[in-house]
């Protein structure tokens, strides 16, 4: 990836350009009352984000970490299909455009249309793009939609569509993901890495599918999830650096968070999905290294790696949640 395309750093610091000056106690109770939508179980049919003071506490409270976790999913994507880029790309529901800056990194040049019902997201959104001085950003068109079962979508490239699935009902929830895989050549789905996020990825994979498009990421295959319901969920996690902002109106300590997310990329072009995943963390013993793998013939399994495997056995120390196991794909 070209070093001098957009980073976390870059968004941090645009960030606190923008958002100096906000009042914490008003930034704090904006972050209370969106934590408690985004953790509670009914779908709205209205934007979450109502004025400015909301999108600046969101902007500071979650686009770190949506920008992590759609930079991890990217990066999948990338992997599968290095030897494609997307000219055009639309985030749906993109709000202040953390998944934009996300593509932004990833491939240099895309045309990004987002896509939100949230107008002061999309200002506050457009702001951003404006303040980052990165071309695909500052070129990027916001545009105000009803994300619904009605929304019509021009083909595109790329298609994202991070944390929103939660928000719509369950039927809405389908006919967005079929009008997504309709419309592009990849879809990138992100979610909360919890049981229920994890529910509605497999909902959105399985429609993916069905719609003709292949999984490249994170699943080595594209046969049914061998993930038993109700006894387990596959999630990942990416690391988040807090600024001090992000500290202050987050109430925490740590120069640092992990964001847990589940995720799904489809492809309607050739892509090569990973032989094996590592789908939680590694766990390091004396002289042998344990990995929870998703694998294409396998299913589920563990792997134990000792000392015995040399070169692998380094690998394995070295390797992180959510990587291919082996490295390289070579055995």
């Amino acid at each position: 990836m070209n070093a001098t395309l957009p980073t976390a750093e870059a968004l941090r610091a645009t960030l606190a350009g923008l958002l100096d000056g906000l009042p914490p106690k008003q930034a704090a109770q904006a972050v209370d009352r969106l934590i408690a939508n985004y953790r509670g179980t009914t779908p709205t049919d209205a934007p979450v984000l109502r004025d400015r003071s909301d999108v600046a506490a969101y902007a500071a409270y979650r686009m770190p970490a949506t920008f992590e976790a759609v930079r991890s999913a990217l990066a999948a994507l990338r992997e599968a299909a290095p030897d494609w880029a997307p000219a055009t790309h639309t985030d749906i529901g993109g709000g202040t455009g953390a998944a934009s800056w996300a593509v932004a990194g990833a491939w240099e040049g895309p045309r990004t249309t987002v896509l939100d019902w949230a107008e002061p997201a999309l200002a506050l959104g457009r702001e951003l793009a404006g303040l980052s001085g990165i071309p695909a950003l500052t070129a990027a068109e916001w545009r105000r939609a009803r994300i619904g079962a009605g929304l019509e979508l021009a083909p595109t490239d790329l298609i994202t569509v991070s944390y929103v699935l939660k928000e719509l009902t369950a039927d809405v929830r389908a006919a967005l993901v079929d009008t997504a895989a309709a419309a592009a050549q990849a879809v990138v789905v992100v979610e909360p890495g919890t049981p229920d996020g994890y529910a509605r990825i497999i909902e959105a994979r399985d429609r993916l599918i069905a719609a003709g498009l292949s999984v490249a990421a994170p699943c080595p295959h594209s046969e049914a999830c061998p993930i038993e319901p109700g006894t387990d969920w596959c999630h990942f996690s990416a690391r988040v650096s807090r600024s001090s902002l992000h500290r202050q109106v987050k109430g925490g300590s740590l120069p640092y968070e992990d964001e847990k997310f589940s995720y799904v990329v489809a492809t309607r072009f050739l892509a090569q999905p990973v032989g094996a995943r590592v789908i939680r963390k590694p766990q390091i013993r004396k002289g042998q290294v344990l990995l929870d793998l998703c694998t294409r013939d396998e299913a589920l399994r563990r792997a134990t790696v000792t000392k015995r495997h040399g070169e692998l056995y380094r690998a394995a120390r070295d390797v992180a949640w959510g990587d291919e196991w082996p490295p390289g794909g070579n055995a």
